[in-house]
């Protein structure tokens, strides 16, 4: 479940559907990450943090550009705290092994059973298991939709083990690399999802279904730009199933259970939310110039250039923070700090930040909840968002009299002033 950069050189072909960067774009690029830094692969975890906020500026360019966001935030003295053990990746892949032994027998099974095809269950010798090797990203790419337009053509059983796919994100190529993709009699394809946690009684935690689905949803994406040039090529229509087969652990054991998930919402979702994602040049080109997050490291890795610099650098870029990032985003503690420091209501949360309208800051906020500050906002805002009939202000400023109210009431204070009463 790997995403790997775009790093074809000028002549070779994109893949269908998908455009090449100009090489000016590359050069910025390669400018932005620092010479000689390779860029740095993402997994289907960011891709789809990445489309889940798609208003971040900073992480659209960071990624785009294949920078290790762990490493500049190390280096800026916020390290992200998160990740999986090593006891847990080695624990996938094994369970991944075992899915896929022999042939994929016990994969083609529980897709059979659980997505109730028309065809009789496929056996061993009946699926065909494609050679994807080739020489990086693009070629396995190449290779892939190569596979899968010969499987479809052929009308039987294929099982494609780590496919390469590519998805257009901000602008510029990323291949994405799912599980496997099973090609099915009628021309159809389904995305396989393997993952590690367990499924209980039938059930799964269900945040982690939702992240998977997401995954998932992206490798549907992925597909369905294949399935055009593979259905103009071959004269077959091709349809990738959104209905994707999620494959974990049964109960406490080793054994493989599968579900099927409904992927359309997170599909339309993912769909819309890449189309809003500013292109990668247009960030690049309102940065200023000189402007690069390279880390300069010395021969031993440490980075040596001052944080300082980097924070700077880093500030150039616009950023949407908020509360869920700290689960998916390297940078999350940086950017959580500096919207501290800015008293942006962002750190609270987007419902909160929804509900607060015009009022940007801590600070507004509570200048708009103190009711000595009505008549000041009635000269100062007349218009705009903290005149005293904003709704958000009114809000503000009823919870700020109940609050008192409470507070006098727990104390033995007086009665409520006539001003709090007005508030009802």
């Amino acid at each position: 479940m790997n995403v790997s950069r775009d790093s074809r050189p000028a002549a070779a072909a994109p893949p269908a559907g998908q455009q090449t960067p100009t090489p000016s774009l590359r050069r910025r690029l390669t400018e932005l990450r620092g010479p000689g830094v390779r860029p740095r692969s993402l997994d289907a975890r960011a891709l789809a943090a990445l489309a889940a906020n798609p208003g971040c500026r900073r992480r659209a360019l960071l990624d785009g550009a294949g920078i290790d966001k762990g490493a500049l935030a190390q280096a800026l003295g916020s390290p992200a705290t998160y990740g999986q053990s090593q006891f847990a990746i080695m624990r996938g892949i094994t369970f991944e092994s075992r899915v896929k032994a022999d042939g994929g027998a016990a994969l083609m099974r529980l897709l059979h059973e659980r997505l109730r095809t028309d065809t009789a269950p496929p056996e061993g010798e009946e699926v065909a298991l494609p050679d994807l090797s080739a020489a990086g990203p693009e070629g396995r790419a190449a290779r892939t939709a190569l596979a899968l337009r010969e499987a479809t053509a052929a009308g039987g059983w294929a099982l494609l083990d780590h496919p390469m796919l590519a998805v257009e994100v901000a602008g510029s190529p990323v291949y994405v690399e799912p599980d496997a993709v099973v090609v099915h009699p009628d021309g159809s394809w389904t995305v396989v999802e393997i993952k590690s946690f367990p499924m209980i009684d039938g059930a799964a935690d269900a945040s982690k279904v939702g992240e998977a689905a997401r995954q998932a949803a992206v490798y549907v994406l992925a597909l369905e730009n294949v399935a055009g040039h593979v259905t103009a090529r071959t004269g077959r229509e091709v349809r990738v199933r959104e209905r994707v087969l999620l494959v974990c652990p049964k109960d406490f054991s080793n054994l493989p259970t599968a579900a099927a998930v409904d992927v359309r919402k997170q599909l339309a979702t993912t769909r819309r939310q890449l189309t809003r994602l500013t292109r990668v040049e247009e960030i690049a080109a309102a940065l200023p110039e000189g402007t690069t997050f390279d880390l300069r490291p010395a021969e031993d890795g440490r980075p040596t250039r001052p944080a300082g610099e980097l924070s700077e650098a880093v500030e150039t870029v616009g950023a949407a923070y908020s509360p869920e990032c700290l689960a998916s985003c390297e940078l999350a503690f940086h950017c959580r700090k500096r919207s501290r420091e800015q008293g942006a209501v962002e750190a609270l949360g987007r419902g909160v930040r929804g509900e607060l309208g015009g009022l940007r800051t801590v600070g507004e906020v509570l200048a708009a909840a103190a009711p000595e500050a009505a008549e000041e906002a009635a000269e100062d805002r007349a218009e705009g968002p903290g005149r005293p009939d904003d709704p958000a202000v009114l809000a503000l400023r009823r919870a700020a009299a109940l609050r008192a109210e409470a507070l006098a009431g727990a104390t033995g204070g007086a009665a409520r002033p006539a001003e709090e009463r007005a508030c009802r």
